[in-house]
C-alpha cells in the first residue's frame, strides 16, 4: 500500500487526504492545528460554481487609481508592505491582459462548474448535509449604474458557460428579503452555488469522514518536511511519519515550506475579515452588497460580514478599515445587533499571478504542490484534489490537470 502525507489540514488538504484515500493510500493528515482552523475557517461558506472567471488586476487607469488611492472598500493596502509584494502584483497585472486571462478562464471555468458534484461525494457521506443549503446566493447593487451592468454581465454567463440566474428588481428584491432595510437598485440571484452554514465544522467533518475510513490524523510542523533517500519524512506529536509521497497543501503557508527545496512561488497575498453579529432579522441567502464590497452570510455563529481583499504579506499586523466600513453597510441594510467576537477574524487567501492553483509534481520525486486557489479554495479544494490524485496514480492524460501543473507555470 502507497503511503502519502498530506501537510495542511483545510479543505484543500482535507479533500487531498480523501481522494488519496479512495485511491487505495493509507494517508497520513499533519496539521499543527485541528481541521478548518486556519484559512477554511473564515470564508463566506459559498460553493461558487458560479465563479467561472477569476478576479483578475485591475487593467483601466481609474480602476487602478481607484485602489491606489483607496476609494473603496474592495482593496487595501500599506505602503510599507509593497515591497514584498510588488513582484507577484506585477505578474498578476501582466497575467490579467486579455490573452492570459481568456487561457486562465478556459482552465477555471471547467474547475467551478463541477466543483458540487465534487463535494457531493463527500458531503452525504461526511454527514454534513445540515450544513448545506441550495438556495443561491444575491449580489445587490445601490446603483442602477452597476445593477444594469452586473445583469448583462450575468446573461453573458448564462450564453456563454449555462451559469443560471435570476435579476431582481427593487421591489422583486424587497419581497425576496423582507429584513432588509432599504430599497436598492436590484440583485442578481445566483441560484446554482451551494451555501455552508459553518465552513470551518464542514472541513472538520471531512477530516472526522477521512479519519472514519482509516485515515491517520496528527498534529505536527510541516517545516519539518525532509527528504529521506526515496521517501519522505516529518515530525509530528507521535514521531516521525515516513512515506513515499508528500503533498503541500498548505495555503498562504507553502511557498515558505517550498523554498527550503529550492522552489520561488510568486504568491499573492489576500488578506481577509469577518466578524459575526447577533440579531434576528438578516438576510435569507448569503448577499453581497456590491457598492461596499460586503458579503453578510447566515452562519450558525450569527450573521457573518466579510470584507473584500487586503494585500498583506503573513505575519503582518492587521488593519482594521475594511471590517469597519463592512459592519457600518451591513447595518444599513439589516438589523445587525452587537458584535459576537471580541475582535474580527482574519486570514490570508493564497492567490497566483495567474490566478490558477497549482497542482501537480515537482522535480523532487514523490514531492507534489497543491496550493494557491485564491479566494476559492472551499470551493474547488475537492475538484482539484482528484486531479492530483489521478497525477499520483500515473494518469496523466488530462489536459485540464496538465494546465495545473508547475511546471507548465515554469516554477517547478
Amino acid at each position: 500500500m502507497t503511503i502519502s502525507i498530506v501537510l495542511g489540514a483545510g479543505m484543500v488538504g482535507v479533500s487531498t487526504a480523501l481522494a488519496l484515500q479512495e485511491n487505495g493510500h493509507h494517508v497520513v493528515l499533519l496539521d499543527r492545528k485541528a481541521p478548518g482552523r486556519e484559512t477554511s475557517f473564515g470564508n463566506a461558506g459559498i460553493i461558487q460554481t458560479e465563479a467561472v472567471e477569476p478576479y483578475a488586476f485591475p487593467r483601466s487607469v481609474i480602476d487602478i487609481a481607484r485602489v491606489a488611492l483607496k476609494r473603496g472598500n474592495d482593496v487595501d493596502w500599506r505602503l510599507r508592505d509593497m515591497p514584498r509584494l510588488a513582484e507577484p502584483l506585477w505578474r498578476y497585472f501582466a497575467q490579467s491582459a486579455p490573452a492570459p486571462y481568456a487561457r486562465t478562464i478556459a482552465a477555471y471555468s471547467q474547475l467551478a462548474l463541477r466543483a458540487s458534484d465534487d463535494h457531493a461525494r463527500f458531503i452525504e457521506p461526511a454527514g454534513a448535509g445540515d450544513l448545506i443549503a441550495r438556495q443561491g446566493w444575491r449580489a445587490v447593487y445601490r446603483s442602477p449604474v452597476t445593477f444594469d451592468a452586473a445583469a448583462i454581465a450575468a446573461d453573458r454567463l448564462k450564453t456563454v458557460y449555462g451559469v443560471p440566474s435570476d435579476v431582481l428588481g427593487t421591489d422583486e428584491l424587497a419581497a425576496s428579503e423582507p429584513a432588509l432595510q432599504r430599497r436598492l437598485a436590484g440583485a442578481v440571484h445566483w441560484t446554482s452555488p451551494w451555501t455552508c452554514r459553518d465552513p470551518g465544522e464542514l472541513v472538520a467533518r471531512y477530516a472526522a469522514l477521512f479519519v472514519a475510513r482509516g485515515g491517520t490524523l496528527v498534529r505536527g510542523d510541516a517545516m519539518t518536511l525532509r527528504q529521506d533517500g526515496a521517501a519522505w519524512r516529518v515530525s509530528s506529536e507521535d514521531g516521525v511519519v515516513c512515506a513515499e509521497n508528500a503533498v503541500v497543501a498548505l495555503g498562504p503557508w507553502s511557498p515558505t515550506l517550498a523554498k527550503t527545496f529550492g522552489y520561488r512561488i510568486p504568491m499573492v497575498f489576500k488578506r481577509g475579515y469577518h466578524r459575526h453579529f447577533a440579531g434576528h432579522d438578516g438576510p435569507r441567502v448569503p448577499m453581497l452588497d456590491v457598492d461596499n464590497a460586503t458579503l453578510v452570510a447566515p452562519m450558525n455563529a450569527g450573521w457573518r460580514v466579510l470584507t473584500g481583499a487586503h494585500m498583506a504579506p503573513p505575519g503582518t499586523a492587521p488593519a482594521s478599515r475594511q471590517i469597519r466600513h463592512a459592519a457600518n453597510a451591513a447595518r444599513e441594510l439589516f438589523g445587525l445587533r452587537e458584535p459576537v467576537e471580541t475582535a474580527p477574524w482574519s486570514g490570508t487567501r493564497p492567490c497566483m499571478p495567474d490566478m490558477l492553483p497549482v497542482v501537480g509534481p515537482t522535480r523532487h520525486k514523490g514531492l507534489w504542490f497543491h496550493f494557491g486557489h485564491g479566494h476559492q479554495g472551499f470551493t474547488l479544494g475537492p475538484t482539484t484534489a482528484f486531479l492530483l490524485a489521478e497525477q499520483i496514480e500515473g494518469r496523466h492524460g488530462n489536459p485540464l490537470a496538465l494546465s495545473l501543473t508547475p511546471s507548465a507555470r515554469g516554477w517547478a
